[in-house]
């Protein structure tokens, strides 16, 4: 394990988990409730600065790791197929809390991170003592990915038919940030984030296999490209949209500008303790960072709950 010094988390570790080389932020006591905060697209660990500082104050362990592609996280083999499909994200988690010695968490998250809380939850429940997802039941499949929607709800999803070409990967290789700030403005466009906060986060875009890990997570839910053998049956448990029957609340921000299904939806999908809050004031799709203090309290909540 080593460590390099974070401006905003202070100290960040590393450490070999399956086949990354993980970097993260770890603050509050080492004998405290761990929680793990999965960051989203195009984000980063910074998303949770606020909410990690709320929740390491309350007594609790929190891990917040750099996704594969982002960061400071590494892959130890070149000839690691750069995968994005969902179960991989939620083995990564797994590969983590072995490595960390962590037998079971409560796991938040929005965005990729919020879809990979579930694949957590929904196929290792005895690891996850429960779950904060933003924007509920996000767990998908390549069949339903093929399947058209309305064009106004197609327009929403115009950077992933981008991705489906050649030109997109050399487009968003080549304008990583501007990209991203783009999106920041258009799924939160009531956040107000200045540019020391935008670069903060832009840096881990860096990554040498950012960009591959993005286009190829996006060509697979559009059944684009394959995902890798080992990990088929996962997604053969996931394809049938398992039942979460951890603790779970579910957020929304009033103001989330990215594609999102309603509340209603997906309330089903939740066997277990279960409560959804909308969060008001303009929030949007960022919403650890927007509301910290709301997504700590569901943090601290759910985990009461077990």
């Amino acid at each position: 394990m080593t460590a390099e010094t974070n401006g905003s988390f202070g100290v960040l570790k590393r450490v070999d988990a399956g086949v990354l080389s993980v970097g993260y932020a770890e603050a509050g006591p080492d004998d405290g409730p761990a929680v793990i905060l999965l960051h989203g697209w195009p984000y980063d660990i910074h998303s949770y600065a606020d909410v990690t500082r709320l929740l390491a104050s309350a007594g609790y362990r929190v891990i917040v790791p750099y996704l594969r592609g982002y960061g400071t996280t590494r892959f130890l083999s070149d000839a690691t197929l750069r995968n994005g499909q969902q179960s991989v994200l939620g083995v990564d988690v797994i590969a983590l809390m072995d490595a960390l010695g962590i037998a079971h968490a409560v796991i938040g998250g929005f965005d990729w991170g919020a879809r990979t809380a579930n694949v957590v939850a929904a196929l290792w429940p005895e690891r996850c003592r429960a779950i904060v997802s933003v924007s509920g039941y996000l767990i998908g499949n390549q069949e339903t990915g093929k399947a058209p929607l309305l064009p106004s709800a197609e327009l929403s999803w115009w950077y992933q038919f981008y991705f489906a070409t050649e030109r997109g990967r050399a487009g968003y290789d080549k304008y990583r940030r501007e990209f991203a700030r783009l999106i920041w403005h258009t799924a939160s466009p009531e956040w107000n984030f200045d540019d020391a906060t935008f670069n903060r986060s832009a840096t881990s875009f860096d990554n040498a296999d950012h960009v591959g890990i993005v286009i190829h997570n996006y060509r697979w839910r559009l059944g684009l490209v394959e995902g890798e053998a080992q990990y088929d049956d996962l997604e053969k448990q996931l394809v049938k949209s398992p039942v979460i029957s951890v603790p779970t609340i579910t957020l929304e921000g009033d103001a989330n500008g990215a594609p999102h299904p309603e509340p209603g939806a997906y309330a089903a999908k939740f066997a277990g303790t279960y409560a959804h809050r909308t969060i008001s004031g303009g929030i949007g799709h960022n919403l650890p960072q927007e509301a910290p203090q709301a997504f700590a309290q569901a943090i601290i909540d759910v985990a009461d709950q077990r």
